[in-house]
């Protein structure tokens, strides 16, 4: 079985699923590998790069045990039996899909990068969110660099952590889906992923489909999560308009068991690194496939997160006597969400003429 893992990208995914892999599997070594030398140094002290509660306590468990952090790209690859990548997989801001679709630039140099160092078998595991046929493309690039003795078996594995409980989400997840070739090579990689998971999540919970339904299934639970964000956003605006209070409103509608109360909580909108990116990716998903009125549905998601942005900000100048000129705004708590450090993807540009204080 695996004996050895390593994880290219030493980010908010990569870290802390590989901390948890290494304690709750103390017979297989992992590596998580990164090229910033800053990054792994952090790893590799007292202070970690990212915050999650009961992380710190996790990686001290685990880390010179069996749980090692390094820049040693190469060697991690050809010691490894299986390989996750999970690397940055952000909005493209230029060319074809620019402000919709993934760049897979990073995608793509791991994918090589394996290709021209690995020896023997290797199990490639796509972990960054990628829309769906990333895989084709990782496959293309292995397959073209191909050498004898070398072979690959690439399976589709999402994550689905939320930023504040990752730890959590990781130990007692709801599912883990795995995706692969529905071929005999394929299950045996398949099987092989189980065995590492089955260490500490009940067989019942991990579900295994081919590639591109797993690679859909997370961009499809992302955007149905963001969904209902935008919904109660929605309602929010109704309930100010009319004098309904948006909480009862929400808490009634959440007490119906076919709906429940969860992502129920009218907000500015949502926020972080993931939400927005994923529901883009989803509608150039729909364009390219000329599915124009299905891409139109999710851009709602996204142009009524933005609309909740925009009235908090106008509701902000109202009550400042229709002026933000030369006035102070304070704001407690600038991360997107609680227990998290993340404070990606956050602009100060609705208040370019605001000095904040933070």
């Amino acid at each position: 079985m695996i004996q050895k893992i390593c994880c290219l990208g030493a980010g908010y995914v990569g870290g802390p699923t590989c901390t948890v892999i290494a304690l709750k599997c103390p017979d297989i070594q992992v590596v998580v590998v990164d090229k910033s030398e800053a990054r792994i140094q952090q790893w590799n002290s007292d202070t970690l790069p990212i915050y999650e509660p009961g992380l710190d306590e996790a990686v001290k468990k685990s880390r010179g045990r069996n749980l090692f952090f390094s820049t040693d790209v190469d060697t991690a690859i050809k010691e490894s039996d299986l390989i996750f990548i999970s690397v940055n997989t952000p909005t493209k801001t230029y060319g074809f899909g620019k402000g919709r679709a993934a760049d897979l630039r990073y995608v793509e140099a791991a994918a090589r990068r394996i290709a021209e160092v690995a020896v023997g078998k290797k199990i490639v595991v796509e972990k960054s969110t990628v829309p769906v046929k990333a895989a084709e493309s990782i496959n293309n690039i292995l397959r073209a660099n191909m050498r004898p003795n070398v072979s690959f078996q690439v399976l589709s594995n999402p994550e689905f952590l939320a930023e504040g409980s990752a730890v959590s989400d990781l130990l007692n997840p709801d599912r883990i889906l795995i995706g692969g070739d529905q071929t005999s090579e394929g299950h045996k990689a398949i099987e092989k992923l189980c065995w590492v998971y089955k260490h500490w999540i009940p067989e019942k919970k991990i579900i295994t489909m081919n590639t591109w339904s797993s690679e859909l299934s997370k961009l499809a639970a992302n955007a149905f999560l963001a969904q209902r964000i935008s919904s109660i956003n929605a309602i929010s605006a109704i309930c100010e308009a009319t004098g309904a209070c948006v909480s009862e409103v929400a808490h009634a509608v959440g007490t119906d068991s076919r709906i429940g109360p969860k992502f129920l909580e009218a907000s500015v909108g949502f926020g972080g690194s993931c939400f927005q990116k994923d529901v883009l990716n989803l509608v150039y998903l729909c364009e390219c496939l000329n599915l124009p009125e299905v891409a139109n549905y999710w851009y709602q998601v996204i142009e009524m997160n933005q609309f909740q942005r925009t009235r908090f900000v106008r509701r902000i100048t109202e009550k400042l006597f229709n002026t933000v000129t030369d006035k102070k705004i304070t704001i407690f708590g600038f991360a997107f969400k609680k227990n998290t450090a993340d404070t990606r993807y956050i602009s100060t540009r609705l208040f370019c003429s605001v000095e904040l204080h933070f």
